[in-house]
């Protein structure tokens, strides 16, 4: 059964891809969210309008809890709310009691976070581990509030996996992302972006089309060492 500290590895490589797509798709553009009708969307040059909109919670400096949209007092739709309702399911089931509790304080989360885009941004990676939906989106609400939701849409969903890409998309996680289990995290992402995995003691290889990666671990599950191999035309564009 998966930890929330698990969900965070098993979310950090796939998002962080999600999260990179997205900004080749609509940039830092402005946003709007209405969750009476539901709408999510962006403005600026380029207008996009979510397919859907799933309100996961808030996080708020003055009580510095995180309050699951299930239990919010205010009220949402229920096509606003299900999916939150679904990790409560889950985490019922696989006991997770971050899930689990309508209001989670900031102190029972990994590190003890103090800023509330710190606690979005946990609560929206074990959200994306669970329910394989991976592109989310935070932003303020007003008093240093930060609510943090998953969005759809088609031209979100990622192109087919190209060496380049993953090997940036491994390095940069390396290189900016927390990881608990960096190992897993390496496994989980090959694994959910539908790519072939084989591990020993040491390594975890990755085999995708006309390309592989190779990662060392040391006992800490630490990467040491990557190498990544093109083949064919992506070989010869390198």
């Amino acid at each position: 059964m998966p930890t929330f500290f698990d969900l965070q590895d098993d979310a950090a490589l796939l998002s962080l891809e999600h999260q990179i797509h997205l900004m080749d798709t609509v940039g830092v553009p402005p946003w709007e969210v209405d969750f009476a009708v539901p709408r999510f969307g962006f403005g600026g040059d380029q207008p996009l309008t979510a397919s859907a909109v799933h309100l996961l919670g808030s996080a708020a400096p003055g009580p510095r809890s995180w309050l699951w949209s299930w239990a919010n007092p205010s009220g949402y739709r229920p096509e606003v709310t299900w999916l939150a309702e679904q990790l409560r399911d889950f985490g019922k089931e696989h006991g997770i009691p971050e899930f689990t509790e309508a209001e989670v304080p900031f102190d029972d989360l990994p590190g003890s976070p103090t800023e509330p885009a710190r606690v979005a941004s946990l609560m929206m990676e074990a959200a994306k581990a669970v329910m394989k939906r991976w592109t989310g989106y935070q932003g303020p609400v007003g008093g240093g509030t930060r609510i943090g939701m998953l969005i759809e849409h088609p031209s979100f969903v990622l192109p087919a996996p190209e060496g380049p890409r993953v090997s940036r998309v491994l390095q940069q996680g390396v290189a900016e992302l927390r990881f608990f289990d960096q190992r897993r995290a390496f496994r989980s992402y090959a694994v959910n972006r539908g790519l072939r995995v084989q591990e020993n003691d040491t390594q975890v290889h990755i085999e995708g089309p006309a390309f592989s990666v190779t990662a060392n671990f040391n006992e800490r599950n630490l990467m040491t060492a990557m190498t990544v191999n093109m083949r064919g035309a992506e070989a010869q564009q390198q």
